[in-house]
């Protein structure tokens, strides 16, 4: 039987049949209230402490790519689509609550999709004190933007020169590949747009 805290919502026909099995209306009623209290409260304890990893994790992230800028991409600036590290560090949650240590077992590599050449960017240890059990293979892509093209090449000429480097623009596409790494399972694939 499925409860619920309202006996008007039940089908008749099936409160009828109770009745004629013996049961009185008083302990059903009793009854339907009984699993409204049995029914568990979310934990806010580990919404909190799911909602904190996951900015750690948009944290890291976004250092990855404010470390790479200069030293691997060779701009001044990155600019990021609004909640694309929020999207992404929930997928990236969510594939790690399947495995034995969660996210503590996870190696991330970080790259960069450019006219169809992926960079390494950075490979991102969750916890040096866990063995991993499974990698993560980020790619962030480029935004296709003929203006961004345009202009990079307008400042690169004359007197803007000197002072002016390109800004990579990211597209809101990403892809997330994950490989078990003690395991005969596939690898998932999640393509995010």
């Amino acid at each position: 039987m499925v409860a619920t805290g309202s006996l008007s919502s039940k089908n008749p026909a099936s409160i009828s049949e109770l009745l004629d099995c013996g049961y009185h209306p008083e302990s059903l009623l009793s009854d339907f209230d009984y699993w409204d209290y049995v029914v568990p409260e979310p934990n806010l304890n580990e919404v909190i402490f799911e909602e904190s990893t996951c900015q750690n994790l948009v944290k890291m992230l976004e250092n990855c790519l404010s470390k790479s800028k200069q030293t691997k991409l060779g701009c001044s600036k990155v600019l990021v689509p609004e909640k694309l590290t929020q999207r992404i560090a929930q997928d990236v949650l969510r594939l790690s609550s399947t495995e034995p240590c969660g996210l503590r077992g996870c190696v991330m590599h970080v790259n960069l999709e450019i006219e169809n050449v992926c960079k390494k960017l950075d490979r991102i240890v969750c916890d040096s004190s866990v063995v991993p059990t499974f990698e993560l293979t980020l790619v962030f892509k480029q935004e296709n933007c003929s203006w961004t093209g345009f202009r990079d090449f307008f400042f690169s000429r004359g007197r803007f020169s000197s002072g002016f480097r390109r800004t990579l623009i990211l597209s809101s596409g990403f892809r997330l590949v994950k490989k078990k790494l003690y395991s005969l399972i596939g690898t998932t694939v999640i393509e995010g747009s």
